[in-house]
């Protein structure tokens, strides 16, 4: 299907492209949400028509956008789940999630901004791109960890999953035997054989 870009979309093209797409792409996501036009004659007449005016709006969110970017840019939000020792999360943190912690930050930012090609299932540092604008695209970094205290560990460089492992480990210690032989497990020393009954024989 040919459409008529409204804005710049990422792989496609820019304001005012004619460009093919997949039927479904265009339908369930293009143009339902204002970013193309299907290229119909009357459509293509419609858009040179106002042409001035959406380069104009889309010139005005872009530098609203620029604005909102300069206090968002690589800031770290930080999450809260429930996890196994392992660093693998009891569910997920999903594009919704990341905007709720971003609005609660102060950063206005809705869910659809989200770039995420998939939930985040594991505690770490993540690396995750919010699209202000179509030209305009920042990344911010998600911190997932299971406390408050170790969130403030991983910002700091730590695996807290390696150093929780570490620390238990820790707590197991075994006494070192230099005469054991390797996997074989050290027992204890044999008690000396009792003493035969020497006793000589009377003479005949």
């Amino acid at each position: 299907m040919d459409v008529i870009l409204l804005e710049r979309v990422e792989k496609l093209g820019a304001i005012g492209d004619v460009v093919t797409v997949k039927p479904g792409f265009a339908r369930n996501y293009l143009l339902p949400r204002g970013k193309a036009l299907r290229a119909t004659e009357g459509n293509r007449k419609k858009f040179e028509a106002d042409r001035a005016r959406i380069e104009a709006e889309n010139a005005k969110r872009r530098d609203i956008a620029r604005s909102d970017a300069k206090d968002m840019d690589g800031v770290t939000v930080v999450m809260i789940r429930q996890a196994s020792s392992s660093g693998q999360l009891y569910g997920s943190a999903a594009a919704r999630d990341l905007a709720e912690a971003l609005t609660s930050g102060g950063h206005k930012v809705s869910r659809s901004q989200i770039v995420l090609d998939a939930p985040i299932k594991a505690l770490g540092l993540h690396k995750v791109k919010v699209a202000l604008h179509p030209e305009v695209i920042i990344t911010v970094t998600v911190n997932v960890a299971r406390s408050a205290e170790e969130a403030e560990l991983q910002a700091k460089g730590v695996d807290v999953t390696a150093d929780k492992f570490e620390r238990d480990e820790a707590g197991f210690t075994e006494e070192f035997d230099a005469s054991a032989e390797p996997g074989i497990p050290a027992e204890a020393p044999a008690a000396a054989p009792a003493a035969e009954d020497e006793t000589p024989a009377e003479d005949a």
